[in-house]
This record gives C-alpha cells, structure tokens and sequence, in this order.
C-alpha cells in the first residue's frame, strides 16, 4: 500500500481536517464509512483529534465553533518550507492571511489562507507531524481540486506563492483544468469552475477519499446519516460520488483498490 513521503515537496498537498459542529458525530459517520479511528491529541492540542486508518493518520478533526458563524467544512493544505514566508507572499499576491502563521504546539506551523478568488487553503510547515501517512489507497486521501471562479487568478497566486508547477490538462470552453505537477507527477488540480458554481458559492478546495465500491458507499453514507450530493458517475479518472456528512461538511470519494 502507498506509503507517503517522509517530506511532501513544497505546495503540494500534504494534510486535511474537518471542521466540524458535532465532531462525535462525525467520527461516527467516517469510521463507519471509512473505516477510521479516531484519537484525541488531548487537551494541550485543543483536544484536536487525528482520524486513522489502520494505524496511520489520514486526516484530522477540530470543533468547529458557532461563533464562526462557518458551515462544517474540509480544508487541504500545502506544504511549505516556511511558513510565515508563505503568508507574507500571499499577501503580497493579493491573497489575506485568516489564521497565524503560528505553531501548533510541537506539531508543525499552520497558517490559513484566502485567495484572490476567494479560495480557503491551508499552510503546513511540518515539524514533528509531517502530515498524511497513507495515501492514494483505499480509506485515504487520493485527489485535491480547486474550484474557482477566476481561472487565471488562481493559477498565477498559486504558482507566484507556492511554486507551483502546472500542466495543462484541457483548455477549452466546456473543460478548463490544470494539474500541480510535482516530483513528474500530478498531484492537484485547479478547475474553471466560474460556469458551475451557484451564485453565492465562494471558489473552493475539494478533497477525494479512495474507496472500492462507491455505489455501496452512497447508499451506506445515506445510511448513516450523511447524504448524496452528486450522484455516482465514471469519469476518465475512475468512479465518484460527492457526499456531505451529517452536518453537511462536502467531499468526494474515487474509486481506487488495495495496492
């Protein structure tokens, strides 16, 4: 099975949570879907919890308060070799700076970032958390996506404040993607969203978790509480279904099998 690196390259994806209202609830429904364990780092860590899979951390999960006045959500982060360096050129790129840059006790440093298109993206300089243990398998972490409204915009932030690398994947009217390439290979995708996105819906990271049978995982996400969001399809990648948790955080689980 695909272990990750020891050290994820600056700006690709390295790291995911959840904010969530009822994180008890939550853990329920991943770790009857997929399969995670959930541990609590305690309170010195503002009782901030890793979800596992078998043994190996795959995500993380915090309070999300209501004082934030946010609905539940998922956040991907990207690697950086420092992190405050990364927020001071964010800004500098017309980005904000929303959270830090600070440490997260021994874990790492982490700051959070708004876009120029109005995109939330974590920032993770580890330290004694590297971030994902697993991924590309089953259970794990397979795929990070940027939908946004303004294409070009994100492209030239990402790559001014992260370094990105891109590759264009298809450059057309009805499919306008580019890929992260990192170390020869992709790694995320930004996609023209501006025609898909409701009025109202910011531009915005998603996250896709590997799963072997997504037919059965709708209907068993449905069964615990959570509910379909986009119906199963095959695409060029593989099979997928986008899902909303219990209280309503969006992700995306693809098809993919034990190495």
């Amino acid at each position: 099975m695909p272990a990750a690196p020891d050290h994820f390259p600056a700006g690709a994806p390295c790291w995911a949570d959840l904010s969530s209202s009822d994180p008890g609830r939550a853990r329920e429904f991943y770790a009857g879907l997929l399969g995670w364990d959930a541990v609590d780092l305690g309170r010195e860590y503002g009782h901030y919890f890793h979800f596992l899979r078998n043994g190996s951390v795959v995500a993380g999960l915090m309070q999300n308060s209501q004082e934030t006045g946010f609905p539940d959500f998922w956040t991907v982060y990207l690697s950086s070799d420092d992190a405050r360096a990364t927020a001071d050129s964010a800004t500098a790129a017309g980005g904000q700076v929303l959270l830090g840059p600070g440490m997260a006790v021994d874990q790492g440093s982490v700051a959070v970032l708004g876009d120029p298109t109005g995109g939330t993206v974590g920032v993770w300089q580890p330290e004694t958390h590297r971030g994902f243990a697993r991924i590309d398998e089953p259970s794990a972490p397979v795929w990070y996506e940027l939908m946004t409204n303004d294409y070009a915009a994100a492209l030239d932030f990402y790559r001014t404040v992260f370094g990105w690398e891109t590759e264009v994947l298809s450059d057309t009217e009805d499919f306008r993607y580019t890929t992260l390439q990192s170390e020869d290979r992709p790694v995320a995708g930004v996609m023209d969203a501006a025609a898909e996105l409701p009025g109202g819906i910011p531009s915005h990271w998603e996250i896709y978790f590997g799963h072997a049978d997504i037919g059965a995982a709708a209907e068993q996400a449905e069964q615990l509480g959570g509910s379909v969001l986009r119906l199963p399809e095959d695409s060029d990648y593989g099979r997928l279904v986008q899902l909303a948790d219990p209280t309503g955080a969006a992700f995306w689980l693809m098809a993919a099998t034990e190495a």
